[in-house]
């Protein structure tokens, strides 16, 4: 064994566990109210004190250089065999691994009725998110249906519901309604719907010249911007950008949710006072309608306005009521269904259209139309529109994924749930649908009732294709005011938000003032700037939390190897002549400044004790002048200086993350200015990529290694040992000449 070896394998537990930051239970520490008391020493005899260098050898990398790289990456990827194949097979078609193994006796039980109420509750929210997103109600049936059937081949996740989103549909239907106006359609003007063409081909509207009518254009529109999301998320996944989604905070993305909840709400206003009123977009969308409502809300349809106070005292009481005695329920009470049919028979039968001009839903065709491919010459005026909406749709749905996976005990694969939101979105675009993500109150019914794994999503599948099937055209007389109520009683969630925000201000103002700048500018703005306001603020957060970061001076808590900060905790002991400074953040260009500052302010300013010593200087220089013969002979002087109090200043850096060239010439700097002036600069705690990037920016020469320690603990013991066995190199004096 080789004597450095040896000696680090001597160390004492005491030794070997230094650095450790935290307090260790059995050490209490008394909360620091008011100054910290004065030093105590910590042994009584300093020289008698034991000092262990701590060895410890760094791994060996190996020098891989670009080339070699991508020739090592091109051989495990390209590789083809039965085997690799096969795997790569299963890992994208999961379900493939799963199904197999499925223990019918366990779990079909709990598949079957969760996949039966989503199915229930996903029919009405169906046709009234169509109205959200500017589509026609059979389109949101085929967008559900086609989502659940993807998501169960592709989905890894066996809790979450994907299907239609109230965020995700209104920035779809913001760009349709755009796109719409562009091409010059009357948005107060609504043309029959391509699903009462038998073959499905384009109509040729005769007042307009166009071979497409409104609603034909609109569902083009929103299937080329939900093909580009897809296209988006699925190439994420491939080149695994789904860090992306890590610049989405929680803060940010329930800021963002509220917002829109209240633009949601705003564009079903009309549809609740039966108002007949073109679509606002654009900046400030939100105050133009309600502008819009107010100036024509003599116009209301008291039969749509009576039938919406109606539908709301029945559906929120019962909504409360579901989620107050979830525990007791065995399945949630279908009060959306259940409203939707007697509201249905009640038009029927009272001929509310006829007698009253009530706004419904019209002709849902049963069946399928055949497939079409998206209109590729407005992928240049959507492309950025779906971004925003990919980015949101992944986030999302993987937040979503990955929560309750942790719940129940498994794991999900995010790259795969980024082919599979995609997928979901790219393949039913062929098939007049719009876009898809996983959605929050559907997720938490499909668990609550009892789902076991992704088999419930062909459940579901089966109660939206016996609609689309049979019961659809059974809907033609079903109020659209019916639907807003159903939209804006599943905002209650989101705007529930509010009553989190005393919470959260304790908890972290600054994520508080996070969610309101994004709730705001989402609400206000618009969507789309609101996401980009939200994103470039939060990141703003970020780099002003480490531009101005915590620091301060630490003290040892008794009968241990612990530092903590002196203005934070009572009973610390420090020992004279030594400062130990904790930095709290990376040190780089943006907060180098601040931590000079902070070092200077905390411990001592050299750059004020050599001005201090010159001023002495000069003025030593003038009392000491020899003058020979009425000449002037001005000779340089040495001065000698006493000593500071102060010879050690100990950087604790187990809170610095990284270094760039910014942070490393600041520590030269500062280990200049300071041993100019006779004091010592020790950093410890370093972790390995500070100590790499020290090495490489040459920080200290080979033989100045001592000056970076494992731990606090030892870099105080070796500088006490260094002051009283060899002592300080403090510079005697300064030699100056007169001017």
């Amino acid at each position: 064994m080789s004597s450095e070896s040896k000696e680090q394998h001597d160390l004492s537990p005491r030794d070997s566990t230094e650095g450790d930051d935290s307090s260790p239970s059995g050490i209490h520490l008394e909360v620091q109210r008011e100054s910290s008391t004065d030093f105590k020493q910590l042994e009584t005899n300093d020289q008698c004190r034991p000092y262990h260098r701590i060895l410890i050898e760094c791994q060996e990398k190996s020098d891989t250089n670009f080339k070699e790289f991508v020739i090592k990456k091109l051989q495990k990827n390209c590789q083809c065999s039965p085997a690799k194949a096969k795997n790569m097979i299963l890992g994208f078609l999961p379900v493939l691994q799963w199904l197999p193994k499925y223990d019918l006796k366990k779990n079909i039980l709990g598949d079957v009725m969760s996949g039966l109420i989503v199915g229930i509750l996903l029919v009405p929210q169906s046709i009234a998110y169509s109205l959200l997103a500017g589509q026609e109600p059979v389109y949101g049936l085929y967008t559900s249906f086609f989502a659940s059937i993807i998501y169960f081949l592709l989905g890894t996740s066996r809790h979450i519901s994907v299907g239609i989103f109230g965020v995700l549909c209104l920035m779809i239907g913001e760009t349709v309604d755009r796109e719409l106006q562009k091409a010059g359609y009357d948005n107060a003007h609504s043309a029959p719907s391509l699903g009462m063409v038998s073959n499905g081909s384009m109509l040729l509207n005769h007042t307009s010249g166009r071979i497409c009518d409104k609603s034909c254009y609109a569902i083009m529109v929103g299937s080329t911007v939900t093909f580009m999301a897809g296209v988006y998320q699925v190439a994420m996944g491939l080149f695994q950008v789904g860090f992306v989604s890590v610049y989405l905070s929680d803060a940010l993305l329930s800021g963002f949710v509220t917002g829109t909840s209240f633009t949601i709400l705003t564009s079903q206003a009309k549809y609740l006072l039966g108002l007949n009123l073109p679509r606002s977009n654009g900046v400030g969308s939100l105050i133009t309608t309600w502008i819009h409502v107010f100036r024509n809300i003599h116009k209301t349809n008291l039969c749509d306005l009576v039938t919406s106070l109606l539908c709301l005292l029945v559906l929120l009481p019962t909504k409360e009521l579901n989620e107050h005695f979830k525990s007791k329920l065995k399945a949630p009470i279908p009060t959306e269904l259940v409203v939707v049919v007697a509201a249905t028979l009640a038009s029927h039968f009272g001929k509310l259209h006829e007698n009253y001009n009530s706004s419904i839903a019209g002709h849902i065709p049963t069946g399928f139309m055949p497939p079409k491919v998206p209109e590729w010459n407005l992928i240049p005026s959507v492309a950025v529109d779906a971004i925003a909406i990919s980015i949101i749709g992944f986030a999302i749905t993987v937040s979503l994924s990955e929560m309750f996976a942790k719940k129940h005990g498994y794991t999900v694969r995010a790259n795969q749930e980024m082919y599979a939101i995609g997928f979901c979105n790219i393949i039913p675009s062929f098939f007049h649908c719009f876009t898809t993500s996983a959605a929050l109150a559907k997720t938490l019914v499909k668990e609550s009732t009892g789902c076991q794994t992704q088999l419930s999503g062909v459940v579901t599948a089966l109660v939206l294709l016996l609609v689309l099937l049979v019961i659809a055209p059974l809907f033609y007389s079903l109020q659209k005011s019916v639907l807003a109520v159903i939209t804006i009683v599943n905002l209650r969630g989101a705007l529930r938000k509010f009553r989190d925000l005393p919470k959260m201000w304790n908890i972290s103002r600054m994520d508080t003032v996070i969610w309101f700048v994004t709730m705001l500018s989402s609400a206000l703005l618009s969507t789309e700037i609101g996401l980009l306001v939200g994103v470039c603020f939060s990141m703003f957060c970020v780099i002003l939390r480490t531009q101005k970061p915590k620091s301060s001076l630490l003290g040892l808590v008794e009968e241990s190897e612990v530092f903590e900060s002196v203005s934070a905790y009572k009973n610390l002991q420090t020992k004279p002549g030594i400062k130990i400074f904790r930095f709290v953040a990376p040190l780089y260009y943006i907060n180098k400044e601040c931590f000079k500052s902070a070092l200077y302010k905390q411990t001592v300013n050299p750059i004020l004790i050599k001005v201090a010593w010159k001023k002495a200087a000069k003025r030593k220089i003038k009392e000491e002048v020899v003058t020979l013969g009425g000449i002037q002979d001005e000779m340089s002087v040495q001065l000698s200086h006493d000593p500071l109090e102060l010879h050690t200043i100990v950087i604790d850096c187990s809170a610095i993350q990284f270094l760039d060239t910014a942070g490393i010439h600041t520590l030269k700097e500062v280990r200049r200015d300071y041993e100019a002036i006779g004091i010592q600069v020790l950093l410890a705690q370093c972790n390995p990529s500070v100590r790499d990037s020290l090495t490489k920016g040459e920080y200290c020469k080979k033989e100045e290694e001592n000056l970076l320690f494992y731990s606090v603990y030892e870099a105080m013991a070796f500088a006490e040992v260094s002051k009283n066995q060899k002592g300080i190199c403090v510079p005697n004096g300064l030699s100056l000449s007169s001017d």
